[in-house]
């Protein structure tokens, strides 16, 4: 049996209406499903496969690139001269992190392990871990700062153990050794005669306690009672501040490890997170919105003030004493040694630095640290964090080494480490946290788009279709022509009486 147009539009009108109904339930109700969903995908959670892989494993490339600032004129330095350094590399090596000792407790929280490894990768770097490089020895030129105020006879024996062992006040070594460790009697001698006294009981270089190593034990919140607490670290090797610093507010372990943040974010939010390699918590600020990879992002990136000195920045005075705002001085978490962190090339610190060392050219693009991070999960998708480490050098009586060295703090060398998702991941990441979140917004307003369309059909059929029927019920009023001419007819003989 035929159905009926007025049947048919009675069907799109009820379609339309429940379109419309469905629509508007989604307004509603949407937003709330995909919250749902993002946080049972962003807690800490073994059952969550795709976020609990990624925090778990870390299976993004990330990568350390080095840079070492090779020093021209050494000679000249020790007369007292403007030192010139020439930039060297970057020498990138792959970097590889997992967590383990993974145990989850009873108060939602969970504690771990990472762990870290580095393997050079060659067809990324500007030369080699052969390439040999100058720069300050730090077990001469530091140690001569820090006996700087001891008496006189002590740094005389200092100095003569120098000689003893052959130390000079620069070091020129292939970067691999450089890098992870060289051999040294005065290294060997300290270590047999003064354990502890170095960081590491084996060959001494820059990074060689950092290759098969860990960060300390972290206890951070699996948010599965509060997902705004997620990633958030509880405590640090057990402790709730450290104390490094000369201020409570300094000495505070606020944020998170430094890899997720908690979700739902806006323009008006932070990145805190806690560096044990920085020995301190830093935060990081909104910069301006953009894609990356096809993911909408926040850019995040260091304040100006994340590094300057105590009269500068107030609440950074625990953090002192501080030279030139833009240094941030680590010697109470580096074995009392005169080393300082900065950006790469001194970005944004005080300008009075780059008229210390000849050879520097900050700019943003090459040494500014940031973090893009999709807003919604706190996930970040694209990032590098860029730091330098310096040591202040400077004549010290009693210490020949030193000749007349004149008192500046010495870039050594700057590392980035930078990281982003890509491959399997990202296209999982991107369905799943970013895709199907859309088109349930847009779901949203098709069906009510769709329904307000049917429903204006069937009206235009029912209101068309009256006007038509009330035309065809309309009485016939012409007039008959035979009766118009009997009518005239007595007017016409009238007349012509």
């Amino acid at each position: 049996m035929a159905v009926s147009n007025s049947t048919l539009a009675i069907v799109f009108l009820v379609l339309g209406g429940l379109a419309v109904l469905f629509g508007t339930v989604l307004v509603f109700v949407g937003p709330i499903i995909i919250d749902d969903q993002i946080v049972k995908n962003v807690e800490i959670n073994p059952k969550n496969e795709l976020s609990y892989t990624m925090w778990k494993d870390i299976p993004v490339p990330f990568f350390m690139s080095v840079y070492f600032f090779h020093i021209v004129n050494p000679d000249e330095i020790l007369k007292g001269e403007m030192p010139m350094v020439i930039q060297r590399g970057p020498y990138v090596y792959r970097e590889k992190r997992w967590k383990d000792n993974i145990t989850f407790h009873d108060n939602n929280t969970v504690s771990y392990m990472e762990y870290r490894q580095y393997f050079f990768e060659e067809s990324m770097s500007v030369g080699d871990e052969s390439d040999v490089v100058t720069i300050p020895n730090m077990l001469v030129l530091g140690a001569s700062v820090m006996m700087e105020n001891m008496p006189f006879p002590i740094r005389i024996l200092l100095s003569t153990t120098f000689k003893t062992f052959n130390e000079g006040p620069f070091l020129t070594k292939p970067v691999g050794e450089l890098m992870w460790g060289y051999d040294s009697k005065l290294v060997d001698f300290l270590n047999t005669y003064l354990p502890g006294m170095l960081p590491s009981s084996g060959k001494f270089g820059l990074f060689a306690e950092f290759n098969n190593s860990n960060s300390g034990k972290f206890t951070v919140f699996t948010g599965q009672d509060d997902i705004r607490k997620v990633h958030m670290v509880d405590s640090w090797n057990g402790l709730k501040s450290v104390d490094y610093w000369r201020s409570e507010q300094c000495n505070m372990i606020n944020g998170t490890a430094g890899q997720m943040w908690p979700p739902f974010m806006n323009t008006e939010s932070t990145l805190p997170f806690y560096s044990p390699d920085a020995c301190r918590s830093m935060e990081l600020v909104y910069q301006r919105s953009g894609v990356s990879r096809g993911i909408p992002v926040y850019r995040f990136v260091a304040p100006k003030t994340l590094f300057a000195n105590g009269a500068d920045y107030p609440p950074n005075e625990g953090f002192c004493p501080c030279r030139q705002s833009g240094l941030l001085n680590v010697s109470t978490c580096r074995h009392n040694s005169p080393v300082f962190i900065s950006q790469p090339h001194f970005f944004e610190a005080d300008p009075v630095l780059l008229k210390t060392i000849n050879g520097l050219s900050p700019n943003e693009d090459e040494h500014g640290l940031f973090i893009d991070i999709h807003p919604e999960t706190g996930v970040p998708v694209n990032v590098s964090i860029r730091l330098q480490l310096n040591l202040l050098i400077k004549s010290v009586s009693g210490i020949s080494e030193t000749g007349k060295i004149a008192e500046v703090v010495m870039p050594m060398i700057w590392f980035g480490e930078s990281g982003y998702i890509d491959g399997p991941v990202l296209n999982t990441f991107r369905t799943n946290l970013v895709v199907l979140p859309m088109v349930m917004e847009y779901m949203q307003y098709i069906f009510i788009g769709l329904g307000l369309v049917s429903i204006l059909g069937a009206v235009i059929y029912f209101c068309d279709k009256q006007i038509k029927s009330k035309m065809r019920d309309q009485p016939c009023t012409d007039v008959d022509p035979s009766s118009s001419a009997s009518e005239k007819t007595p007017l016409l003989q009238a007349s012509a009486s």
